[in-house]
């Protein structure tokens, strides 16, 4: 009897290295199912932008089940599917394409997802009355959602693009229905830090090639809660710091994880395991860090 079979593909710039394609793959393994993930690098097979419409025309020729977009491309797919969910339109960014076997393509947006329930999974029961959100380019719009909507009372963000944060707040206080969310400048951004209950970093500053912090950690309590969406490294500066005053800290990870096990569901519509996939992806990492050394 053939187990059943799924093509997935992951569609980005710079998205070889990526942990998706193992992650899914492994999953797919426990469910008795054989997923096959390709990550499709456009600028490794000299593409772009313009070459998108193509790329999800031949994915439907060729039997992909679904696509996940990445880093520049979430907004660009957006004009180019039949439908998109309400969650996407709200925050005009697609990550995830389902291939219908009808020639429908349809988009969703699990990074939101990802983000919430990796918050309550890993600070289900932190004070949520106000919380400071530094950055929101690419994943920090989903992640300010799902803060919206995990019950935070009062969001402060703030961004080196203050008309992009501005367009933001908008937005959300409109989908909520109530003056929830704020742009803070420079000056105000340190108070608001200081008077959190706590901080998201959404910026890529923490990774290795983008090492640091967004924020002056300084500006933290012992009894403050510090999040990051960086998890290459896991335990990013911001996080080792914050843990070094005594924050409870949530690392990026488990936004990873959940967003990839939300995609994997509307690809197979199967019920994935998340604390299996999240043991897979900390394997992953770990086994990453060990080549690093050993290359040393």
């Amino acid at each position: 009897m053939c187990r059943p079979a799924y093509l997935v593909g992951l569609i980005g710039d710079g998205v070889l290295p990526s942990l998706s394609p193992p992650m899914h793959e492994r999953e797919a393994e426990f469910h008795g199912i054989r997923l096959v993930y390709r990550p499709i690098d456009l600028p490794s097979l000299g593409l772009g932008a313009a070459d998108l419409k193509s790329l999800l025309h031949y994915a439907q020729l060729l039997g992909y089940n679904g696509l996940n977009i990445t880093h520049p491309y979430k907004q660009t797919v957006l004009g180019l599917l039949d439908e998109v969910s309400d969650d996407a339109r709200i925050l005009r960014s697609v990550n995830t394409v389902v291939l219908d076997g009808d020639g429908r393509m349809t988009g969703h947006n699990t990074d939101h997802l990802g983000f919430q329930r990796g918050l309550a999974e890993g600070l289900g029961d932190a004070p949520r009355e106000h919380v400071v959100q530094v950055g929101v380019g690419g994943a920090g719009a989903a992640v300010a959602l799902a803060l919206v909507r995990s019950g935070v009372e009062r969001l402060t963000i703030s961004d080196l693009f203050p008309e992009r944060a501005h367009l933001l707040a908008v937005t959300l206080n409109a989908t909520a229905d109530r003056d929830v969310v704020r742009v803070a400048d420079g000056g105000q951004l340190r108070q608001a830090i200081r008077s959190a209950d706590g901080v998201v970093n959404a910026t890529p500053i923490g990774m290795a090639a983008h090492p640091g912090t967004s924020f002056d950690v300084g500006l933290l309590n012992s009894g403050q809660w510090v999040s990051d969406v960086v998890y290459r490294p896991l335990r990013t500066e911001l996080l080792r710091r914050a843990d070094s005053i005594g924050c409870r800290t949530l690392d990026g990870g488990r936004m990873c994880v959940h967003q990839g096990a939300e995609a994997f569901r509307l690809f197979t519509g199967l019920e994935p395991d998340p604390q299996r996939m999240r043991r897979i992806f900390l394997s992953l990492i770990d086994a990453e860090q060990r080549s690093s050394e050993h290359e040393k």
